[in-house]
């Protein structure tokens, strides 16, 4: 059950993920105002809740309204133009909740003036509620705040917390831009049938069907991937003639390592 005020700042994926999932967690309607410059029904979670509040700027929030919790959930490149707008809820000591990438504590901290900021790192499945979401809180976060975003973020997936800031550029790089890699692996196997002379559309099937199956056995299973692998893997068998080429030298893993390196070097650009 979620209670109290929220102010979300943002309603296009992720925030609609957001939204959605607190609404099906049992959130009240008029507890929440949305600030989206596109309009209530560009969000389906807006459309479907006609009590909502939904507005296009900052200066249109009611004074009266006091929110336990600011979210921001809009596009890093456009977070100087819109971050600014709510220093002017600081004095009323809500705690602020950023899913913003590349964006610090301190940076919110300078924008807003205000000293609670949580850091969030989501990734896209939250939108089926299957995400995972990587916490940070500033030393002034209340253990009442701490416990307030997680169960936001609880919403629409796995928590985990870290209490060095730094790590959030790996997080970034690993669970943040993952869901890409993965869906690369679907995109890149379904091609590499299709060159193998299975129909396109059999071909896609089986790519889907057989990395969504494996991510479910993955996390239903209580053995490493390693394990897993290995007994996929029959000596001098099919697969083992595969992972020859995928675990060789300039294969699958060196250049997935050289690719989170290559994101968590973005994301400290990113971060300033």
């Amino acid at each position: 059950m979620i209670e109290g005020t929220i102010l979300l700042v943002g309603c296009g994926k992720m925030g609609g993920a957001l939204l959605d999932g607190w609404f099906k967690r049992g959130l009240n309607p008029v507890d929440v105002i949305v600030v989206e410059p596109a309009g209530r029904d560009a969000v389906s979670p807006c459309a479907s809740h006609r009590a909502l509040t939904c507005l296009p700027h900052a200066k249109d929030v009611p004074r009266d309204f006091r929110p336990d919790v600011v979210v921001f959930a809009v596009k890093p490149q456009v977070t100087d133009d819109v971050v600014p707008a709510y220093k002017t809820f600081a004095a009323q000591r809500p705690v602020f909740l950023s899913v913003i990438a590349g964006k610090t504590t301190r940076y919110f901290q300078q924008h807003l003036g205000a000293d609670a900021v949580v850091r969030a790192m989501p990734n896209t499945p939250a939108a089926v509620g299957k995400g995972v979401s990587v916490l940070y809180a500033s030393p002034a976060v209340s253990a009442v705040q701490r416990h307030v975003c997680e169960v936001l973020m609880s919403a629409v997936g796995a928590v985990e917390w870290i209490n060095d800031e730094t790590l959030m550029d790996a997080v970034t790089a690993v669970s943040g831009s993952g869901p890409a890699y993965v869906f690369l692996l679907a995109e890149t196997l379904r091609d590499a049938g299709i060159e193998a002379g299975l129909p396109p559309d059999l071909a896609a099937r089986l790519a889907t069907a057989t990395v969504a199956g494996s991510g479910a056995l993955l996390e239903q299973s209580k053995d490493p991937p390693e394990t897993l692998r290995k007994n996929v893997t029959s000596p001098a068998g099919t697969t083992a003639a595969a992972l020859d080429v995928l675990m060789g030298a300039g294969g699958f893993k060196p250049l997935l390592a050289k690719a989170v390196a290559e994101a968590t070097r973005r994301s400290k650009e990113l971060g300033g």
